[in-house]
């Protein structure tokens, strides 16, 4: 399990070089932990400091520095979206936020660990008392899963300056994973104490009053939303450790969704996603499918289908409309076959030899899909390819000029990465792509 502790940091050297030989030293028992710093424009003496006192940190990995140097004020939410993207691309497992004026004690990476391998996926702190009194600049200390981050979007964007962008973030992670979360033990919170003129230095418009802040928590709290940003999160170009190789973070796909008709290798589709990285769904059952029909017809998205990254089979193909509303910046991925051999492959399926065959005649849901897909319920070739053409036609001219958003795979083409790692920006996998249910002949 890789825990990356993300800082970000413009104008607060003197902050850093008290906490960063601290935040390396006491996590050195846990040996998979690196610190990445943002230098976000800093305009002190940040850079000058990390390349004299910490070349070997930088040389063993433990600690990364990334420079962000387009001009202009302090971005809250986007500094700590680029640094936490940045961190994944680094091969995080979990993320910490770590404001620059924060530290930990001894141990702290090694008890996420044990928190996470315990089942946890979000740790937050309670700001308001950390031993028995009010402590400001803890709100930010926020430590989740790389899956999570993503499935929620970061944080919002919306939020420029100085604002409840944690507590946002917090509020959207407990909607879509429907429990509290674990607080950090107060054992592990400290700050440097400092006053607002440092915290307000770069937009000093922004200091909240008591009544602005609950007005802002108040709407957070009231919002139904889990996902923020919609792709566009946490872009920009930035420098690897001195290098001069500018390196550019894109925006990422909101969702990924498989929308070919069953079989057409959306179960290969699945695994595929999976090692691309992505927490990947594909139809788990009757009951979950339910869900997420309902809740998209009934309220225009799905707490259940946002749970994961990338999801294919149904219902999604009869959704691909919806889903595209719902959630802007998403990627589709059409999977067909050689009509014949699709044909074959759906014949085999409504065969009793099947053994979920016998199933479906005691669950209403599934044959209401099959009934939605290809307008009836029993095996009938004709109808069926013509359904099956119907589809691939309307997908095709729904997406007809938004190509960057569509991704065509013919499956009878051959199974392999290059078109699928070129349309979503990942770098092919050392192993085969692979095939899964593929259809050898008829039974």
């Amino acid at each position: 399990m890789k825990i990356i502790l993300c800082t970000t940091c413009k104008g607060r050297a003197q902050h850093v070089e008290r906490t960063l030989p601290r935040n390396l030293s006491d996590n050195a028992d846990y040996a998979d932990f690196t610190i990445l710093l943002l230098d976000y424009n800093s305009d002190d003496h940040l850079l000058e400091y990390v390349r004299a006192h910490h070349a070997r940190d930088l040389a063993s990995g433990r600690l990364v520095d990334y420079s962000y140097r387009e001009p202009g004020p302090f971005r809250m939410s986007h500094a700590k979206n680029l640094a936490h993207r940045l961190a994944i691309e680094e091969g995080a497992d979990v993320l910490v936020n770590m404001d620059a004026d924060n530290w930990a004690a001894p141990g702290f990476a090694t008890w996420i660990a044990e928190q996470f391998r315990g089942g946890c996926e979000f740790l937050w702190t309670n700001a308001k008392s950390v031993c028995g009194r009010a402590r400001q600049g803890l709100a930010g200390r926020i430590v989740l899963s790389k899956h999570l981050f993503l499935a929620i979007g970061g944080y919002d964007e919306r939020f420029i300056h100085w604002a409840p962008e944690d507590e946002d973030l917090k509020v959207r992670v407990r909607r879509l994973i429907g429990v509290e979360g674990q607080r950090i033990e107060d054992r592990f919170l400290y700050v440097i104490p400092h006053r607002d003129g440092l915290r307000f230095k770069e937009y000093p418009h922004a200091k909240p009053t008591p009544e602005s802040e609950a007005a802002s928590l108040k709407l957070i709290r009231e919002a139904s939303t889990t996902i923020a940003n919609f792709g566009d999160c946490g872009r920009g170009v930035v420098f690897r450790n001195f290098d001069i190789d500018p390196i550019t973070i894109g925006p990422m796909p909101t969702r990924v969704f498989g929308i070919g008709t069953h079989k057409t290798g959306t179960t290969s589709l699945h695994h595929a996603f999976q090692l691309l990285g992505y927490d990947s769904a594909h139809w788990t059952g009757p009951g979950w499918a339910k869900r997420i029909w309902n809740e998209m017809k009934e309220a225009g998205r799905s707490v259940t289908l946002e749970r994961h990254l990338a999801l294919c089979d149904e219902p999604f193909g009869l959704l691909f409309r919806e889903l595209d509303r719902a959630y802007p910046g998403s990627k589709f991925i059409l999977t067909t076959r050689d009509e014949d051999r699709w044909l074959q492959s759906v014949r085999n399926h409504w065969s009793p030899i099947n053994p979920w065959r016998k199933t479906w005649d005691e669950d209403f849901f599934t044959h209401r899909m099959h009934q939605l897909m290809y307008g009836q319920r029993s095996f009938e070739p004709e109808t069926m390819l013509a359904r099956y053409r119907a589809h691939n036609r309307a997908v095709r001219a729904h997406f007809k000029d938004r190509p960057d958003d569509l991704l065509e795979m013919n499956m009878e083409r051959g199974f392999n990465w290059g078109p699928l790692c070129a349309f979503l920006n990942k770098p092919v996998p050392a192993v085969d792509y692979p095939r899964a249910f593929v259809t050898k002949g008829a039974r």
